[in-house]
């Protein structure tokens, strides 16, 4: 009787542990029903409408914040600096007078008197800029061979020898319209403007200005 008891308690215990090593029951977990927070305080992400390509959105009146709206250029009007007139072309734009024949033979542009040491010639095409080309001499000597004249002042730097200096300006041309047009500014050696004249030459005539040196 007692070998069986023993052999029943042996049996109990090796079964119990297999129990334990290789447990063949599965553990369930019973669903609770929860309520969504509806507490104010707490986490809740907001709605997002999913976005659709066939039917965009409404642009909201903060999507153009900052954009400018692009003005058209309008010429015509004025800045309240200069005045614009569209009905009339630039000098620099229209024709030379036609060639006359008061037009023709060398002109003789005055004597100027000064104690300048240096005098600063200018001069420019001060009507049609058309291509008009002069050649410059001093008391006879070529200084500048062929200057194109521009709509803008050019010019050289002269010393004077004492007494009489002549300075010529042989048209080489009559540019495309009309004679060959120039304006001549005379300045001595502060800056000061002594002579202020204009040509109308034709082909081969010159322009002479005579400056003496006290």
């Amino acid at each position: 009787m007692r070998l069986f008891l023993s052999f029943i308690f042996l049996f109990a215990a090796v079964f119990a542990s297999a129990q334990i090593e290789n447990p063949t029951g599965t553990v369930q977990f019973e669903a609770s029903e929860t309520t969504p927070n509806n507490d104010p305080s707490g986490f809740e992400l907001p709605a997002v409408k999913t976005p659709s390509l066939s039917n965009p959105d409404t642009p909201s009146k903060y999507d153009y914040l900052g954009d400018t709206k692009e003005e058209k250029l309008d010429i015509t009007k004025g800045d309240g600096l200069l005045e614009y007139k569209t009905d009339t072309a630039p000098k620099y734009f229209t024709k030379d007078k036609a060639v006359t024949n008061e037009v023709g033979g060398d002109q003789h542009l005055g004597d100027i008197k000064t104690k300048s040491g240096i005098v600063t010639i200018m001069y420019r095409d001060h009507e049609y800029v058309d291509g008009d080309n002069i050649r410059v001499f001093v008391n006879e000597d070529i200084v500048q061979s062929n200057v194109t004249l521009g709509g803008s002042f050019g010019g050289i730097n002269i010393t004077l020898d004492s007494g009489f200096n002549r300075i010529d300006f042989l048209a080489l041309n009559q540019g495309t319209s009309g004679p060959n047009t120039a304006e001549l500014h005379v300045y001595d050696e502060n800056g000061k403007l002594i002579s202020a004249k204009e040509w109308n030459l034709l082909t081969g005539d010159k322009a002479t200005i005579v400056i003496v040196k006290e």
